[in-house]
């Protein structure tokens, strides 16, 4: 039987109010019922009268991490991840929560979102977790000797004799880092079943060559090249830079003519639209802002549509952007209307869902005063789904990560990718950070692959110019290593009317993974294992500036050989040594059992 942590068993729970203060008259009850790790958990107003929540602490109290202890916590959005120690924490995402997108921390702690990983070592972690989050979001607090759990309330008002459920809370105490994750997993899946695919998809995507200067004539160059070199990638992904303006999403801009058009040749060429769309974001010249301005979040001060850089960042392209409101049932019409036309009209049934945070970000005022951030987000998203149909794939990008529990088919799980290595090396560290959510919560997205450089050997002097220093083909190595390794999407980034021989190749090596998700030994993310049928990958990482050498405990006696070029490594009995694996580099090895090799 697994026994609940004792600094859990001492934790006291109550409810802070909107001021700080706790509940003074003591008449707001956290009650919390337990079955094995779980926890459910209420909110009774015993009282008589009305009393806005700020926060419920359902536990607080003291605990043996001290600052030393290592970590890994998720963070509220996609962007956001965190590591290091309790005492020196460290920001693996791209972007931090609180400096960035300005959400409020508790002083004295430093704030995770939704899961912990306290791991002193490998062998011996503890998870704490939300597994669900239908209302309201998770906070894990940590501090030298003591924590808070929280939930916060956002200020709303519970009426007398009122009793609201609670997010489930998961404590996972004493395990293996792997199995930890999978159990969660699977206790999240309960609470937010999974939006199933029969398959994961591949494709091209415009963005990580064209950008938002991409023209119709663009699309139509690599479309006729895929179909003759990499004709696996099925998805044509127009991602950006087709629209007029961002929220007046069926009207083109002037690079493009008739999107139901280019979409019926995309898909006469055997291939299938993709689309961009940001759901809950338009621009200042957008009709949709101007025609509709209730259909947004609403500034206190003023009355008007919140522009989001009054609470938090204003956004990457034409901001500041204003925020859909998901409580609101016309803007949830319009988000049925845009997904409908797309799939019926357009037929495009693969929709990637870019700056979804922007759905879910506290301040202003909605429709319905009394729904939480994450509330109107589902909302939202439920109109998404509706209007884009059972058969569509919806991918979440820039999302709240729990909220979009059970919302989406896949999600994007790392930053955006750059031809540069200490951008290789940040992506790698932030999805296989969350590797165990592929094909349990969602299907992972790692972004694209992208195997050109922009600028040619030829032209390094205007590489220098510009401050790009051009990849390595070690640094190529250890990204095509990293794509295989997250088992997710595979995308091309590049321009493919331009792609050498040799990276097509490689790229249809990379379509043709079986997209598993790579077990690896520990967090530094040094040797990960994909278990197939028939064979084993194994996918040998060097994060460093220095040749390092690397050994696999192997299950049998098998042959290797690199799964790239066919390299032979030869047969092994109990143990493979890869010695002097260069910097900044990676290998994929294809193990086979000799069982499997020898005929009977």
């Amino acid at each position: 039987m697994i026994q609940i942590p004792e600094f859990i068993r001492k934790a006291t729970s109550f409810v802070r109010a909107q001021d700080g203060t706790i509940d003074p008259d003591d008449t707001l009850r956290i009650i919390v019922e337990w079955e094995g790790v779980k926890a459910s958990s209420r909110l009774i107003n015993a009282g008589k009268r009305p009393q806005a929540v700020n926060e419920m602490v359902l536990f607080k109290g003291a605990w043996h991490y001290t600052e030393a202890a290592k970590f890994y916590g998720e963070g509220y959005s996609m962007l956001s991840q965190y590591g290091g120690t309790i005492g020196n924490p460290e920001l693996i995402g791209g972007y931090d929560d609180h400096l960035h997108y300005r959400l409020q921390t508790a002083e004295g702690y430093f704030t995770v979102y939704n899961m912990v990983l306290l791991s002193p070592n490998s062998d011996d972690c503890t998870l704490i977790g939300f597994s669900s989050c239908k209302r309201f979001t998770g906070e894990i607090r940590l501090a030298d000797g003591h924590f808070e759990i929280v939930l916060n309330g956002e200020g709303l008002v519970i009426e007398p004799g009122e009793s609201w459920e609670l997010e489930q809370l998961v404590i996972l105490p004493g395990g293996q880092r792997e199995e930890l994750l999978e159990y969660y997993a699977g206790l999240i899946a309960a609470n937010h079943p999974p939006l199933l695919v029969a398959s994961v998809p591949n494709g091209w995507c415009s963005w990580y060559w064209f950008g938002p200067q991409v023209t119709e004539e663009d699309i139509y160059r690599n479309l006729n090249v895929i179909g003759q070199t990499v004709p696996k990638l099925q998805y044509i992904q127009i991602d950006d830079g087709y629209q007029a303006y961002m929220g007046d999403w069926l009207t083109p801009g002037r690079s493009f003519g008739n999107m139901q058009g280019l979409c019926r040749q995309i898909r006469a060429s055997g291939s299938e639209p993709a689309i961009w769309v940001a759901p809950f974001i338009a621009e200042r010249n957008s009709s949709l802002l101007r025609d509709h301005p209730d259909w947004f979040v609403q500034d206190a001060q003023d009355g008007g549509p919140l522009a989001s850089d009054t609470i938090s960042f204003g956004g990457w392209r034409n901001g500041p952007w204003y925020m859909l409101d998901g409580t609101h049932p016309e803007a949830r019409g319009y988000l049925r209307h845009v997904f409908k036309t797309m799939r019926e009209e357009w037929g495009c049934r693969y929709f990637k869902l870019d700056a979804n945070i922007w759905g879910a970000l506290p301040g202003g005022l909605r429709y319905n005063r009394q729904a939480t951030k994450t509330e109107a987000y589902r909302l939202g998203m439920q109109a998404v789904f509706e209007g884009a149909g059972s058969d569509s794939f919806l991918l979440g990008c820039n999302a709240p990560m729990w909220p979009s529990l059970g919302t989406v088919h896949g999600m994007r799980v790392t930053g955006d990718i750059d031809r540069n290595w200490p951008t290789f090396a940040s992506l790698a560290a932030e999805c296989f950070c969350r590797n165990w959510q592929h094909q349990r919560l969602w299907i992972n997205d790692p972004d694209c692959i992208v195997l050109e450089n922009r600028f040619p050997e030829a032209d390094a002097e205007q590489a220098v110019a510009t401050g790009i220093e051009p990849v390595t083909e070690q640094e190529f190595q250890f990204h095509m290593a990293y794509i295989v390794a997250s088992g997710g999407m595979v995308l091309s980034g590049d321009d493919l009317t331009s792609m050498s021989a040799d990276n097509a190749a490689i790229l249809r090596k990379a379509v043709a993974a079986n997209h598993a998700a790579a077990r690896f030994e520990d967090d530094r993310f040094r040797i990960g294992i994909i278990k197939e049928t028939d064979r084993q990958l194994i996918c040998l990482f060097n994060w460093e500036n220095d040749p390092i050498s690397l050994s696999v405990q192997l299950d049998e006696p098998g042959r290797i050989v690199d799964y790239w070029n066919g390299e032979d490594y030869g047969e092994h009995l109990q143990q493979f040594t890869l010695e002097e694996l260069a910097p900044r580099s990676a290998r994929v090895l294809e193990f086979t059992p000799l069982s499997l090799n020898r005929e009977d």
